[in-house]
């Protein structure tokens, strides 16, 4: 396949970039810094832009079977990134015709897993509590997905962690793992890479964890 990934050079995005070569995809990584992405392959196209232009956006686009996003706030301070990014995106896929959108969101965004116990839920609303910005820009970003007219999904992981692809994760179309605490950075983006030809998650958030 024909992939776009933005964000390309965070945790998720370096990874989806990676894996999604490995399986012999041709990528067109968007980047605002080339410098920072260490991934490499003949297969593997940099596009340097800066996200706010959706027409500068298009070529990036053009052509591609799916787009993958990693984009998203690094911290509190970054907190709106998403939305506004995220619309960008949307806008300059619908003008080249591409609907497949694959994004990064977050757990807390979805709905809590009904059995989930008294100390899983009490956690997630602590960390909903403290990072109540970051959340709020990631429920933004989902609504600009639910009026486009893209066939999106919107991944929501737990805390993430820096360790090896495993491909052994739970997903939940619509919901959250039960006592799902954490996710690897790179079985995010195996999860995202192997839901693009998914059709349960078109327009759909869906939750995943170990």
């Amino acid at each position: 396949m024909k992939l776009t990934v933005f964000g390309a050079t965070g945790g998720v995005g370096r990874e989806l970039v990676g894996q999604a070569l490995d399986a012999g995809h041709e990528v067109t990584a968007v980047v605002r810094d080339p410098a920072r992405l260490t991934v490499t392959g003949a297969a593997l196209r940099v596009v340097r832009a800066d996200l706010t232009d959706p027409e500068e956006l298009r070529a990036a686009v053009s052509g591609r079977d799916a787009v993958l996003s990693g984009l998203g706030a690094r911290s509190r301070k970054d907190a709106g990134v998403a939305t506004r990014l995220t619309r960008c995106v949307l806008q300059a896929m619908e003008a080249e015709g591409v609907r497949r959108l694959l994004v990064v969101s977050a757990g807390p965004v979805g709905p809590e897993p009904a059995d989930d116990g008294p100390l899983d839920r009490g956690a997630r609303r602590l960390v909903s509590a403290i990072l109540k910005d970051v959340y709020a820009d990631l429920r933004g970003m989902e609504e600009e997905l639910a009026r486009s007219g893209t066939d999106w999904t919107s991944v929501r992981p737990p805390r993430l962690q820096d360790k090896p692809v495993t491909g052994r994760y739970r997903t939940v179309v619509g919901g959250f793992p039960p006592k799902g605490r954490f996710l690897a950075r790179a079985d995010v983006a195996h999860a995202m890479l192997s839901m693009i030809d998914d059709e349960g998650t078109v327009k759909q958030g869906v939750g995943v964890a170990y």
